[in-house]
């Protein structure tokens, strides 16, 4: 049976209705705008006919004749006063638009979502802060949030930004393991992506949970305002340290909180190990720290991954040399050891006699040593000494002989590390996503903050000495021969490098020539003793101390 067509006047019907809502809502906003100012008044003259009642209900019975007689004196003058209606009338206008005008809604308290967030991270919570023997628990499931939660903060998606919480005195804050328990579940409670900072005030019984923001990636490799002997080796929060540098980042000038590690013979961190990732920027980070230490020393490097990511150096001012290969890194190691002997049987010799070191002895010497592991086995394959092995005399005397060691290496060939880098490499970094136990593993203790599966390259941890752990991002230093790199940068950091030299000889060679062989020593002359070593523990593997 054929179906037969609607009428037309039912199949147009939804289409008319839907278009006179339409008309209708749009007249109706017309209106709104166009009688707003009237809107905005009559609702002020609303307010004020109300708050004058309220006033007059509230006057005493015996003033109020005296109340009548003074308004209608008023009255009276306004009215005998030139143009004194009209100017009561804007008066009266005026105070009515003003009390009549929309007010933002203020916040007082957390909506429905907020507080069913806090309902369960309380109940999440009672496991651990709760015992079966407490008579009046803080923490009791079905219990009182408010009591448990002093301060909090949430962002625009609800999750909480801040969290202010109070713990009975008998959870056992003062144990690693206890707090890490709390600290993983408000992680995983609050929302993952983001990094949180815990901050445990034991003797209040307080913990103060906080959102902290992402460093800025934006500062590239420049010319830092430092002194000699200081290096930046990045930049973190502003609340961490006490100073701040000017720098230009992609936003211009600002004062940016730096990370500043002290070298010399005053330092108590006289050399650094960093520890990373494949890709982590370690090996940015260590062109950075070459770039800072050109204009004021000599600069060795040793690559061990062979993958020229310091060739832009090679044949500069200041740059003894670049070396890749297993023969010329254990050479130029070997050289660096004499060379620090050199200048501690000088310096020695000009104290004895009464005269100032030597000027090629105060002239800062740094050793870059990149992914030593790989130099290891090939040394071991070819049945030649570790070239860690030659390190020991600069890490042990190169604070009085003004040299300063840098050993940088990944995790996977973290257990490679000789016994000498790890006891007298005082100031560790640690780059790229890694688990709480391996930054602990590095730097001796875990951080207050929980790291984060992604993070973009050179941001990590850092630590000097026995200090705090600080969130660390490493100024943007690339290679200026990569494809990859961007224009900007590549420009910043051609621009830090020093003219080349004229000379194109091999670099080991210019170093033997320009520091012979010691002379024979009429005395034995003193080695400094090496201070005792209050900084991370090296790596899980005790260390006897040295005298």
């Amino acid at each position: 049976m054929a179906r037969r067509p609607l009428p037309r006047i039912l199949s147009s019907g939804s289409a008319q209705i839907a278009r006179s809502r339409e008309i209708a809502r749009t007249a109706a906003d017309s209106a709104t705008d166009v009688l707003h100012p009237l809107i905005t008044v009559s609702r002020g003259l609303r307010k004020l006919a109300a708050s004058a009642r309220a006033k007059w209900a509230a006057t005493p019975k015996e003033r109020r004749g005296p109340t009548l007689l003074l308004v209608a004196a008023c009255v009276l003058v306004v009215a005998l006063m030139p143009y004194g209606p009209l100017l009561a009338l804007v008066t009266l206008m005026a105070a009515a638009a003003w009390r009549g005008r929309e007010r933002p809604v203020v916040k007082t308290g957390p909506d429905d979502a907020e507080i069913a967030r806090l309902k369960g991270l309380y109940e999440a919570l009672v496991p651990y802060f709760s015992v079966a023997d407490d008579p009046a628990p803080l923490f009791a499931h079905g219990g009182d949030w408010s009591g448990a939660f002093t301060e909090y903060a949430f962002d625009e998606d609800g999750r909480p930004t801040r969290l202010k919480i109070a713990y009975p005195p008998y959870f056992t804050d003062g144990e690693p393991a206890a707090r890490a328990r709390i600290e993983q579940l408000l992680h995983a409670k609050s929302g993952r992506g983001r990094e949180y900072r815990f901050d445990w005030d034991e003797e209040g019984n307080r913990l103060d949970m906080s959102v902290l923001p992402a460093l800025p990636t934006t500062i590239a490799a420049q010319r830092f305002v430092t002194v000699p002997g200081e290096t930046v080796l990045g930049f973190t929060d502003a609340d961490a340290v006490q100073r701040t540098v000017p720098v230009v980042a992609a936003d211009g000038t600002e004062d940016a909180p730096a990370v500043i590690w002290r070298t010399g013979p005053r330092s108590t961190e006289p050399h650094l190990l960093v520890v990373g990732q494949p890709g982590s920027g370690t090996t940015s980070l260590l062109r950075s720290i070459a770039l800072q230490a050109l204009p004021h020393g000599d600069v060795l490097v040793v690559e061990g991954g062979g993958t020229g990511e310091y060739a832009c150096l090679t044949g500069r001012d200041g740059v003894l040399a670049v070396e890749c290969g297993l023969s010329g890194a254990l050479a130029s190691l070997e050289w660096a050891a004499h060379e620090t002997e050199r200048r501690l049987i000088a310096a020695n010799r000009a104290r004895q006699e009464g005269r100032p070191a030597p000027e090629d002895t105060r002239r800062p010497l740094w050793i870059l040593l990149d992914r030593p592991g790989v130099l290891g086995d090939l040394a071991a394959a070819d049945g030649r000494p570790d070239p860690q092995e030659l390190l020991q005399v600069p890490l042990r005397h190169g604070r009085a002989a003004q040299v300063t060691v840098v050993v940088a290496e990944q995790f996977d060939s973290a257990d490679t590390l000789s016994e000498a880098v790890r006891s007298h490499t005082r100031a560790r970094i640690v780059l790229g996503p890694a688990a709480p136990d391996q930054i602990a593993a590095v730097l001796g203790t875990e951080p207050h903050t929980t790291p984060t599966p992604q993070v973009p390259a050179g941001r990590g941890y850092a630590r000097l000495g026995g200090g705090p752990v600080l969130r660390l991002q490493v100024p943007a230093t690339p290679d200026p021969y990569d494809d990859a790199t961007s224009d900007a940068h590549r420009q910043a950091v051609l621009a830090l490098l020093p003219e080349r030299r004229a000379e194109t000889t091999m670099a080991i060679e210019t170093i033997t020539v320009k520091s012979p062989e010691p002379a024979p020593r009429p005395e034995p002359a003193p080695a400094p003793r090496a201070e005792p070593d209050p900084g991370p523990a090296p790596l899980h593997a005790p260390v006897p101390a040295e005298g």
